[in-house]
């Protein structure tokens, strides 16, 4: 039996609401879901006039489409929405849930759909990141051929989650975070509305400005967190909402990060771009959100002896160390007295002066040696204890630089044809003035004039 003959993905194909309201004991962010386009708040860049989005929902797009953005933006919402597009047959997966026999049933009625009826199929797919290469290989026909408009759902960055065949199909639709206004409207209508709060308490103006804080952008944290503040005031048989009974209700505001996708990239993206720039503030920030949201604080720490050596090198020596002190604290004593340690050499590398002279110096040796630039090491340095290593000229002339009042000599250390390269260029920045200094008349004196 098809999944057409089932009707297990059968969704509401009407533009009026439901037959049967949504129960009252639903929670708020169900009840409040927008029934139509004009009541979906936020993401007015999708949702104008001639946008393929809005097309879409009102049954004239004809491009697949991928939906990326964070949670509570409204990309399930904007999906049901497309329920209510009599013309097309609407269809239902989730990627927790179905496998690779489920879309070729739904791939196959969709055909049987189209040849019979002439009606398209349009497929939303939830969470289309937890689909293997394989399941979304299974796609890439009935996408290319328009048999199924798919409209895809994901909160990673599809560059990542979605295999380059697919994603080549799809165009890309961006959902952002609301705004603070858009969360303020969505709160005040939620407490007015016959199918939110209706009434029975309201918001006061520093409250309000707490959910919308905690919210950070997403409407669902907004009414969750607007419901359970209402449940404890009706507990107590008050009316108001005031800031006491927003923070009773939310202990912590959970941090939006994902370990495994793109925002454990872009925080610490930013973490270390904060250091570089020099704002310790910035990267005290990015810092807690790592740490309030679980990451490895082991992850932390080496991405802090990188940036020792790669973004402070030699302009502050005392960085490196106090990178490795960090990381030594986090294996010796762990989270959560770690977070100082952290804390510290974050500040430290923030407030250091800036070089990138050992990197660069590294990787351009490595390229030059990688491109064939190597040449015999000369005669007089090389390993003269041996019998026979005189016959061949090795260590002969070699001169000791010890033996000198200074400890530095006029003497051939590089290839023949590396003589006079300098991959090492320090800067004017911290330390690195003086090195600057004192590498130009070691300079002088090991090569000559």
């Amino acid at each position: 039996m098809t999944t057409e003959e089932q009707g297990l993905f059968d969704l509401p194909t009407s533009d009026a609401p439901p037959a049967e309201p949504v129960r009252a004991t639903a929670p708020l962010a169900v009840r409040m879901r927008p029934r139509t386009l004009d009541e979906v708040v936020g993401q007015a860049h999708l949702l104008r006039r001639g946008a393929p989005l809005r097309r879409l929902v009102e049954g004239g797009a004809a491009a697949s489409v991928l939906l990326y953005g964070p949670p509570g933006t409204g990309k399930t919402t904007i999906a049901r929405l497309l329920a209510t597009a009599d013309t097309r047959y609407f269809v239902a997966l989730s990627a927790l849930s179905s496998g690779v026999k489920e879309l070729r049933d739904v791939i196959s009625d969709a055909r049987r759909r189209q040849d019979r009826q002439n009606r398209q199929t349009v497929l939303f797919i939830d969470e289309v990141h937890r689909f293997s290469k394989t399941q979304q290989d299974a796609l890439l026909g009935a996408v290319e051929d328009r048999l199924v408009l798919l409209v895809a759902a994901t909160t990673e960055n599809p560059s990542f989650s979605v295999v380059s065949p697919l994603l080549s199909r799809l165009l890309v639709l961006q959902l952002q975070s609301l705004g603070e206004d858009e969360v303020r409207d969505l709160l005040r209508r939620a407490v007015t509305d016959q199918r939110g709060l209706d009434g029975s308490v309201s918001l006061a103006p520093e409250a309000e400005d707490a959910l919308v804080r905690l919210a950070a952008g997403d409407a669902r944290s907004a009414l969750t967190a607007l419901e359970a503040s209402a449940d404890g005031v009706a507990h107590t048989g008050g009316t108001v909402i005031d800031v006491p009974a927003v923070e009773r209700a939310i202990a912590e505001v959970t941090v939006r990060y994902d370990r495994q996708g793109d925002q454990h990239y872009d925080i610490i993206s930013a973490f270390i771009k904060s250091i570089r720039g020099s704002d310790p503030d910035a990267a005290l920030h990015y810092l807690a959100r790592m740490l309030v949201a679980g990451e490895d604080p082991r992850f932390v720490a080496r991405r802090l002896v990188v940036h020792a050596s790669e973004d402070v090198g030699l302009a502050d020596p005392t960085a490196l160390q106090a990178a490795v002190a960090a990381a030594q604290t986090v294996q010796l004593i762990g989270m959560p007295e770690a977070r100082l340690a952290l804390a510290q050499a974050t500040v430290h590398l923030a407030l250091a002066p800036k070089s990138n002279a050992v990197i660069v110096g590294i990787d351009e040796a490595m390229a030059e040696v990688r491109a064939g630039a190597v040449g015999e090491v000369p005669a007089h340095i090389r390993y003269g204890r041996y019998a026979g290593a005189a016959d061949l000229g090795n260590a002969i002339g070699y001169r000791y630089p010890h033996n000198t009042p200074d400890g530095v000599l006029e003497q051939q250390y590089p290839p023949d044809a590396l003589v006079g390269k300098d991959y090492y260029r320090p800067t004017q920045h911290g330390d690195e003035r003086t090195l600057h200094e004192r590498l130009t008349k070691l300079r002088r004196a090991v090569r000559g004039g």
